[in-house]
C-alpha cells in the first residue's frame, strides 16, 4: 500500500517516539545502530562504497518490487542521497527544508525550515555520541547542527547552531562565496568539509577544514593552494596564493576510520580555462589527497591533471576498496574522473596499482598560457567513455541530422584529451565537460571485485575569445556569466537557465541577491563592487549596457581571454550529434582491470516509440550495489526510470517509471525486517519535469 503525504509550508515539529532509557546515567539512549542494515552516511558508509549487505530483495524477487510509500513535495532539481538511521530517513526538499521521515511509511516526523530554497544539496551528515545525535546540514554559506530527534538547531554549536564557511579562510568573509553541496564526513569528533566556490575570478580558497562536532570550533585547515613555505608552493607563481582560488573539494570525501585517513578529491583552480596568472602545475588542484584525518597533514597526493585548463575536476567521491594482488588483499582507493578513467592506488602509500603513463599533449596557442607538456593516464582499466570524436562516430539518427553533424564537425578541432582551447575555433571535449563520471559516485561489490560506474558519453565543444576590461553591464556579463548562460543569455540546456526575459520572473532586488549569494548550481559573486553589481543587474533586467568607469590599473582578475561557454554538441532536434551510446553503466573488475560488462543506460521515450532503443542518455546520480546480486540506479535524465540490474551480467531485472526522473543516488535500508530502496525523484535535467516530485520508496509486497 502506498502512503502519500505532502509537505506544508508551515510544517510543525513533532517528537519522535520515545527512546529506551539506560539505568547507568539516566540519559535517554537511542537504540543500537545497525549500520549494515541502514544507510547512515552519504554513499552508504564512510568508505563511500554505495554497497549494502541486505539481500531480502534479490535476483529472484526484484521483479515484484512495488511502491511502499511516496513523500511528495513541490520543486525540482533535488540531488539528495538521503541517509537512514534508526529507521528514520533524513533528507532535503527543494523548498529548503530538512526533513525526517518514518522509513517504513514515509510519514513526516519533523521538518526544519532553513529559509533558503535556492541552494542545491546532495545530502547531510550524521554524528552521535550516546544520546547526543546530530544532523549536519549545509545551507548556503552555513553548516547547521540539528537535533536528530526534533530538528531544532543545537545552540551550543558554533554561533546559534551553525558555522559560517566564509570565516576562517584568511580573506574578508563578506567577499567570499563558499557553499556546501556534497556533505562533510565524520572522523571521531570531527566534521570534515570542503565546499563549492566560484569557477571564475575572484574565487575563495578551496581549503579543506575540520570542525569539532560538539562545539563547531575549527580544528584544522589544509590549504589546497599552498602559502609561502608550504609543500607545493613552488608549483604556482610566487604571489598566486594572494589572488587565485578554488582547487576545492566539492564532490565529497571518503574516510578510512581504522587508519585515520581522509581521502579528498579536488577540482580545478580559478579561472577554469585560462591560466596565464597561475602558470605551473598548480598543486593541489585536480588532486586526490590523503590527509591525516586528525591533523590535516598531507600523507600523499596524486595530481590527475596538471595546470587544468579544461575544468577536469575530480567529479565524484573516492571509493575505498580491497582488491587482490598476487593472491593477497590490498586496501586501495579508487577514483573516477570526468575524462573517463579510473585511477587505483594503495590506500596507505599512494602507489598506483595499475601503471600510469605520462603522455605528451599539444601546447597552447594563447598568449601567456603555458599548458602542461604531459598528463597522466592509467594503462588499466580502459576508459569507460569514448576518448576521440571522429566522423564515423557522428549521429545516423536521420540523414539530415548526420549531414548537419558532419558539416559542424568539419569546422571543429578534434584530437582527443587535453587539447588546449584556442581562439575562435571550437575544440571538441569528449567526453564532455560533465564527464565521463560525475558527482553520483561509483559502487563497489567486495565479493566480485566489481566497481560499477555510470557515465555520460556525449561530446561538448568550446573555444576562447578576447576579453575586454569589464567596464559595462554587458562586459561584466560576458566576463562573469556568459560561460554558463551563453553570450546570448539563452542558457545551456539544463545546467544554466535562460536569462532572456528575466525581468518577467525576477525583480531587480531578487536578481541582485542571486548574483551576490548564488542559487542552485550557481555560486555567488560577493566580490563584485557596488557599481559593478548595479551595472550587471541593470543589463540583465533592461539590456542597458551603459559604460562604467574603466579600472584604474590591471589586476590578476583581468584575464586576456575568456571562455565562450559550455556547449553540448546537439543536433537541430536537440539530440546528441554523436552516435549512441550517450550514457552507459559499466562493471569493472578492479582485481584484473578488465570489464565484466558494459551497457547503455537510459532512453528517450520519443525515440523509443520510433523504434530507436538502447541509446543511453545523459545521467546524473550514482548506483547502489547489494548482496542480493543487484545494482540499483535511476540517474537517467529523460525516461523517469528506476532500474535494477544483475550485478554479474548487467541483465535488466526490473524497471519502473516514477513521478519524475531520479537525478540522484538511491539508498537502501531495513526497518522492522523489511528492506526498502528509496530515490529522490525530483528531475531537473530532462525536457519535462512537470509530472511531480518527491521521495519514492520501494519494497516487496507484504
Amino acid at each position: 500500500m502506498s502512503f502519500r503525504t505532502r509537505l506544508s509550508a508551515a510544517a510543525i515539529l513533532v517528537i519522535l517516539p520515545a527512546l529506551p532509557q539506560t539505568a547507568t546515567n539516566g540519559r535517554p539512549t537511542p537504540p543500537t545502530a545497525a549500520p549494515n542494515r541502514e544507510w547512515p552516511a552519504y554513499g552508504g558508509n564512510p568508505e563511500g562504497t554505495r554497497y549494502s549487505p541486505l539481500k531480502q530483495i534479490n535476483r529472484s524477487n526484484v521483479a515484484r518490487l512495488r511502491v511502499a510509500w511516496t513523500y511528495e513535495t513541490p520543486g525540482s532539481a533535488l540531488q539528495t542521497n538521503p541517509i537512514v538511521v534508526h529507521g528514520v530517513l533524513y533528507g532535503n526538499t527543494p523548498g529548503g527544508h530538512v526533513i525526517a521521515l518514518d522509513g517504513a511509511t514515509g510519514k513526516l516526523l519533523w521538518s526544519w525550515d532553513s529559509h533558503n530554497a535556492a541552494q542545491k544539496v546532495r545530502g547531510m551528515t550524521y554524528w552521535a555520541d550516546g544520546a547526543d545525535r546530530r544532523i549536519f546540514a549545509g545551507v548556503g554559506r552555513y553548516v547547521y547542527a540539528l537535533n536528530a530527534g526534533t530538528g531544532e538547531p543545537i545552540s551550543g554549536f558554533g554561533k546559534d547552531g551553525r558555522i559560517d564557511l566564509h570565516q576562517d579562510i584568511g580573506r574578508d568573509p563578506e567577499t567570499q562565496s563558499v557553499t556546501l553541496t556534497s556533505p562533510g564526513v565524520i572522523y571521531k569528533d570531527l566534521l570534515i568539509v570542503g565546499g563549492r566556490e566560484s569557477e571564475g575570478l575572484p574565487a575563495s580558497y578551496g581549503d579543506v577544514r575540520a570542525y569539532n562536532t560538539r562545539t563547531g570550533k575549527l580544528r584544522w585547515s589544509f590549504h589546497t593552494i599552498p602559502r609561502p613555505g608550504e609543500y607545493g608552493y613552488e608549483t604556482w607563481p610566487a604571489d598566486a596564493w594572494t589572488y587565485t582560488g578554488a582547487a576545492n573539494n566539492w564532490a565529497g570525501m571518503a574516510v578510512d576510520g581504522n587508519r585515520g585517513i581522509v581521502y579528498v578529491p579536488t577540482g580545478s583552480a580559478s579561472a577554469d580555462f585560462y591560466g596565464a596568472n597561475r602558470v605551473g602545475d598548480d598543486l593541489f588542484a585536480n588532486c586526490l589527497l590523503a590527509l591525516d584525518a586528525a591533523t590535516g597533514k598531507r600523507i600523499w597526493h596524486f595530481q590527475a591533471v596538471k595546470h587544468d585548463i579544461w575544468d577536469r575536476d575530480f567529479p565524484s567521491p573516492p571509493v575505498l576498496v580491497t582488491v587482490m594482488r598476487d593472491g593477497k588483499p590490498v586496501d586501495a582507493v579508487a577514483q573516477t574522473t570526468k575524462h573517463g578513467y579510473v585511477f587505483l592506488f594503495d590506500r596507505v602509500t599512494g602507489k598506483p596499482l595499475f601503471p600510469i603513463e605520462y603522455r605528451k599533449y599539444p601546447a597552447s596557442t594563447l598568449e601567456g598560457e603555458v599548458a602542461a607538456g604531459t598528463q597522466p593516464l592509467p594503462t588499466k582499466p580502459a576508459p569507460f567513455a569514448r576518448q576521440l570524436l571522429t566522423e564515423d562516430l557522428l549521429t545516423n539518427r536521420t540523414p539530415e541530422a548526420h549531414q548537419w553533424a558532419l558539416d559542424q564537425f568539419r569546422t571543429f578541432r578534434s584530437e582527443g584529451q587535453f587539447v588546449p582551447l584556442s581562439l575562435g575555433k571550437e575544440t571538441v571535449v569528449f567526453p564532455g565537460f560533465d564527464g565521463g563520471a560525475e558527482w553520483g559516485g561509483a559502487a563497489f561489490d567486495q565479493e566480485s571485485g566489481l566497481l560499477f560506474v555510470n557515465a555520460n558519453d556525449l561530446a561538448w565543444t568550446s573555444s576562447m575569445a578576447l576579453n575586454t576590461p569589464a567596464v559595462s553591464g554587458r562586459e561584466l556579463y560576458i566576463a562573469q556569466c556568459a560561460a554558463c548562460h551563453g553570450a546570448d543569455m539563452a542558457g545551456n540546456g539544463g545546467q544554466a537557465p535562460s536569462l532572456s526575459g528575466i525581468k518577467s520572473r525576477r525583480t531587480a532586488d531578487q536578481v541582485t541577491e542571486i548574483v551576490q549569494k548564488g542559487a542552485g548550481r550557481m555560486p555567488g559573486f560577493p566580490g563584485l563592487g557596488p557599481a559593478a553589481l548595479r551595472s550587471l543587474v541593470q543589463f540583465l533586467i533592461t539590456g542597458d549596457s551603459t559604460k562604467g568607469t574603466a579600472p584604474a590599473a590591471p589586476s590578476p582578475f583581468d584575464l586576456k581571454y575568456r571562455f565562450t561557454g559550455y556547449k553540448r554538441f546537439l543536433d537541430p532536434d536537440g539530440y546528441p550529434a554523436t552516435a549512441p551510446p550517450w550514457g552507459t553503466l559499466n562493471a569493472i573488475n578492479l582485481n584484473t582491470g578488465e570489464y565484466a560488462w558494459k551497457i547503455p543506460l537510459g532512453e528517450y521515450p520519443d525515440l523509443l516509440a520510433k523504434g530507436m532503443k538502447d541509446t543511453g542518455t545523459e545521467n546524473y546520480g550514482g548506483p547502489v550495489a547489494t548482496a542480493g546480486g543487484l545494482v540499483f540506479i535511476a540517474a537517467t535524465n529523460f525516461d523517469r526510470k528506476f532500474r535494477a540490474f544483475d550485478k554479474d551480467t548487467g541483465k535488466l531485472l526490473w524497471e519502473t517509471t516514477m513521478i519524475n526522473s531520479g537525478n540522484a543516488t538511491p539508498a537502501t535500508y531495513e526497518v522492522n525486517g523489511r528492506q526498502y530502496v528509496v530515490i529522490a525523484a525530483f528531475g531537473g535535467k530532462g525536457r519535462n519535469n512537470s509530472t511531480g516530485s518527491g521521495y519514492v520508496a520501494f519494497a516487496l509486497p507484504d
